[in-house]
């Protein structure tokens, strides 16, 4: 995927100026597509075994790690360089079951104020049908240099 000229911590880890999260690593992270003036991104994520609780399906805390994971890429591909916006508080709902596989997510900005932003999203299944869904606030901060 061909990501447009930006600036900023989002783009600078997309062209490789900055080396990826570790956690999104982890993970699995993979940008599938972005739109940082719409304020929507798609991600994928790969849970292997690892990710799985004693049922064999993937244990919750790794499906809300990946729905952050997507909510706040939505919000970061829109801030100029210099502000960065950490999670306040995630609210996730788990619908069913995540086997391990490959997951998608889906974000969005529902509304981006000066400094809080809100935020929504869902995690999708390889049958496209939703295995868990998320609401967001975030605060937008400059970063201090120096």
């Amino acid at each position: 995927m061909e990501t447009p000229t930006r600036e900023g911590p989002f783009w600078d880890v997309m062209a490789g100026r900055l080396p990826p999260p570790p956690a999104a690593t982890t993970l699995g992270w993979e940008l599938l597509q972005v739109d940082p003036d719409g304020g929507t991104i798609e991600v994928a994520f790969t849970a292997d075994e690892s990710f799985t609780n004693p049922m064999g399906v993937v244990q919750g805390g790794f499906l809300a790690a990946m729905l952050d994971d997507t909510l706040g890429p939505a919000l970061g591909a829109m801030l100029p360089p210099g502000q960065f916006a950490p999670t306040l508080d995630l609210h996730v709902q788990f619908l069913r079951p995540a086997r391990p596989g490959r997951l998608v997510g889906r974000g969005r900005v529902v509304r981006r104020g000066r400094q809080v932003c809100f935020l929504s999203g869902e995690l999708l299944a390889p049958d496209g049908e939703p295995v868990a869904v998320a609401t967001a606030t975030a605060y937008i901060q400059t970063i201090q240099q120096g």
